[in-house]
């Protein structure tokens, strides 16, 4: 996950950096989803039936905690569609655990919007673009039209920290402009835009990715907006996911704009650190494997069989630690890489899903062998 915003705006105002003292869990509670996306690593359906129970999810928390968990992203499926989820979140409060919810907003109504709102930190309301294109990329007619009720709802509420989620493939690709004027128009404070990465339906559904020139061409637009919206004043702050040679990008940009302060952000890149999997970022699924992330290929445990203390700290298999080598050691253009320490090699998931090999290349890096070279 790359804050580009918020590391605009620290660097520049001289502000400490954010750290993550601790690492993110995304917990798929249920596998239930009443859309059927064309992306969805999980293929998640209206028929799965829920694995884990309550007096599981309860028994694990503490675990996860003691483990070094600071957040846990509720997602799934659906998350909404299970009944206990805000006891599993109250719980996470009572351990001082940061809960983020993510939501196709569906199930948002006027009698739970504020409840939401107090029950977790912040909610992404995933929106993939303009009616036609949601709907279509969703599965579900209609949907665009009650997944913004939804955000207007909770964005209305007291206390509301709210934001929109955007995968953009070749499907949402002309629409990336829409998102940021629907933001700026609803006055919506958060953008993530997620890239595709090749699981599930994303591994099905593999042709609707982006060339690398389209590619290119979108993370120039949203980095032109993040420098837009804070020479502006605009408070909409942008994220992108799953492509942290978005950063590599970034800091060239950033170079040119403030070139006295280029070592100070590469310093905060640098620790920053890239692709997380494995090392502060991790994965349980909705039947209790544990991954380093969610779309991960391979499993590291499941909370059925292991303590979760001893999958993820105590006892990590050698994937696990080889995850862990900071910057990893990645074939291909990576080895000739000199901002391998800011990226970290990017996805594992699809360098596998192309080349068969963990440690091969990200197969959607679109930087030129000269970008890839510190000037």
């Amino acid at each position: 996950m790359f804050r580009l915003s918020n590391l605009l705006s620290s660097v520049v105002e001289e502000k400490k950096p954010r750290v993550l003292d601790g690492s993110i869990a995304i917990w798929n509670f249920t596998n239930r989803c009443n859309l059927s996306c064309m992306h969805c690593y999980s293929k998640a359906d209206l028929d799965s039936k829920d694995v884990l129970s309550t007096e599981k999810i309860m028994d694990t928390l503490p675990r996860l905690k003691n483990s070094g968990v600071k957040f846990i992203i509720f997602s799934g499926g659906e998350p909404l569609t299970r009944k206990d989820l805000f006891d599993i979140a109250l719980r996470c409060k009572e351990l001082g655990i940061v809960t983020y919810l993510s939501t196709n907003g569906l199930y948002v109504t006027k009698s739970n919007a504020q409840k939401i709102i107090d029950t977790f930190n912040y909610v992404g309301v995933s929106i993939d673009g303009s009616e036609k294109t949601h709907d279509h990329f969703r599965g579900l007619k209609g949907s665009f039209i009650e997944s913004m009720k939804a955000v207007k709802l909770l964005n209305s509420c007291s206390g509301a920290k709210v934001g929109i989620r955007f995968t953009i493939t070749k499907e949402t690709y002309d629409d990336l402009k829409f998102i940021f004027e629907l933001a700026e128009k609803e006055n919506i404070p958060k953008i993530y835009i997620s890239h595709l990465v090749y699981s599930g339906r994303g591994l099905d559904n593999l042709e609707m990715d982006l060339s690398k020139t389209q590619r290119r061409e979108a993370v120039e637009f949203i980095i032109d907006k993040a420098f837009e919206y804070y020479n502006d004043g605009r408070d909409i702050e942008i994220v992108t996911g799953n492509m942290e040679q978005d950063a590599i990008l970034f800091l060239d940009r950033f170079a040119k704009e403030y070139p006295a302060l280029k070592d100070e952000m590469q310093e905060r890149l640098v620790s920053w650190g890239g692709n997380s999997a494995g090392r502060k970022l991790l994965n349980i699924d909705s039947v209790g494997n544990v991954k380093p992330d969610p779309f991960f290929p391979k499993v590291i445990g499941n909370i059925f069989d292991n303590d979760f203390e001893d999958i993820w700290r105590d006892k990590p298999i050698e994937l696990l630690e080889k995850l862990r080598v900071h910057p990893r050691k990645i074939s291909g253009k990576c080895e000739e890489c000199d901002y391998i320490d800011i990226c970290n090699g990017g996805s594992r998931s699809r360098a596998y899903a192309i080349y068969d090999d963990m440690w091969a290349e990200d197969p959607s890096c679109y930087l030129s062998d000269f970008e890839i070279k510190r000037g």
